[in-house]
């Protein structure tokens, strides 16, 4: 993260005494990145954040992923997904996935395990409904149009509230932050970012659970494996650092414009190893009077691009099937743009009221059995009238 924060209890210094009111000595816990060589927080735990009573493999079910072949642009309903009791970890349906990222969706009703992604990153984006994510740091509540991000390794579980919540998940295989490009040699965003420090929510009280004998799955790159933990990991009294779960809404997303139609660049919020993530928001557009404001047909050879449908009125894709909580995959290898007869209907149009998020990634993207299940076959031709 860009910058430091303190919640809670702390010493006047690191590594040194910090005592609870019994006389006990707190457990100090360092969370860093890149071997102790990038951003950290210190933590500081009533019990001893290495004592497990037990691990055990934990059995998941085998994800199978198909090339996109024959090579062609893609359309899946998300909306037509089984909808049956989930929560926002198990209940994960994994749709396109690389050896960099996997992108699902869940419609999640109920409270997620305690979850552990030692892999990477996880960014999750509230499509409808709201949510509590309750991590070791405290807790973080999200509604529609929220990116939560949770780094490497952060214990959390998923509580929707009041009834259930549509999340798109993307699990990264290193770490998601903003582009480097927003942020000085410090680590303060820089004036041309399209957001701020002050847009960021972080967890700002400590929260506290006393339970012994407390389950947490854990995903690794060998598997998944149950450990017990002899205490509940939410036993922190404060923290601080630079590195810990925080939300952002797109709604805060400012958007960058200009007399003629603005690169997909303009739109980036985040990115991953060999990914970029994006928000497409509510805008005025183009005002050269000769402007085409819909994107012109472009091929990026070097990615494919994922578009998550979430809101409003996408007039790129009208005419096409897309519709609320659609993702498109146009992948590299194939040159994508407007629909027939979109750049004529917008000529003359002064703003675009639409939400998606967008993935590219350098590395192409397999089907998953998920995503094959609700593709909209005739998708691919749909330029062809």
């Amino acid at each position: 993260m860009p910058y430091y924060r303190s919640v809670g209890e702390v010493p006047h210094k690191r590594h040194t005494q910090f005592r609870r009111p019994d006389g006990g000595l707190y457990s100090e816990e360092l969370m860093g990145q890149e071997g102790f060589s990038s951003d950290s927080s210190l933590l500081y735990h009533r019990h001893p954040p290495t004592a497990i009573a037990s691990a055990e493999v934990y059995e998941t079910p085998p994800l199978a992923r198909s090339a996109n072949h024959p090579l062609k642009p893609r359309h899946l309903r998300t909306h037509k997904l089984d909808a049956g009791p989930a929560d926002a970890v198990l209940g994960r349906r994994p749709l396109l996935a690389n050896d960099d990222v996997r992108i699902g969706y869940v419609v999640a009703d109920r409270s997620s395990p305690l979850y552990r992604d030692a892999v990477g990153d996880e960014c999750l984006y509230v499509e409808e409904g709201r949510v509590i994510v309750e991590t070791s740091f405290g807790a973080l509540e999200a509604g529609p149009g929220d990116y939560v991000i949770i780094p490497t390794s952060v214990v959390h579980r998923i509580v929707p509230q009041d009834g259930p919540a549509r999340l798109l998940t993307i699990e990264a295989t290193g770490h998601i932050g903003p582009p480097k490009r927003y942020l000085s040699v410090r680590g303060q965003f820089l004036e041309h970012a399209p957001f701020c420090e002050r847009d960021l929510r972080a967890p700002g009280t400590p929260l506290l659970v006393d339970e012994t004998d407390v389950e947490v799955l854990v995903k690794h790159r060998a598997g998944w494996t149950k450990h017990v933990y002899a205490q509940h990991p939410f036993d922190v009294v404060g923290w601080d650092g630079c590195l810990y779960p925080w939300a952002f809404s797109i709604h805060d997303f400012e958007p960058i414009t200009g007399r003629v139609h603005q690169p997909p660049p303009v739109h980036q919020t985040f990115e991953g190893p060999n990914f970029v993530i994006c928000s497409f928001v509510p805008r005025k557009v183009d005002y050269h009077p000769l402007a085409i404001p819909v994107p012109y047909n472009h091929h990026n050879v070097d990615s494919d691009e994922m578009i998550f449908y979430t809101g409003g009125n996408y007039e790129a894709r009208r005419g096409s099937g897309i519709e609320q909580g659609s993702i498109s995959l146009h992948p590299s290898g194939f040159t994508h743009g407007p629909q027939p007869g979109a750049v004529e209907r917008a000529l003359g149009i002064e703003a675009f009221d639409e939400l998606a998020v967008m993935v590219d990634t350098f590395r192409p993207l397999d089907l998953c059995d998920a995503a094959v299940a609700v593709e909209d076959t005739a998708y691919a031709w749909t330029w062809n009238r």
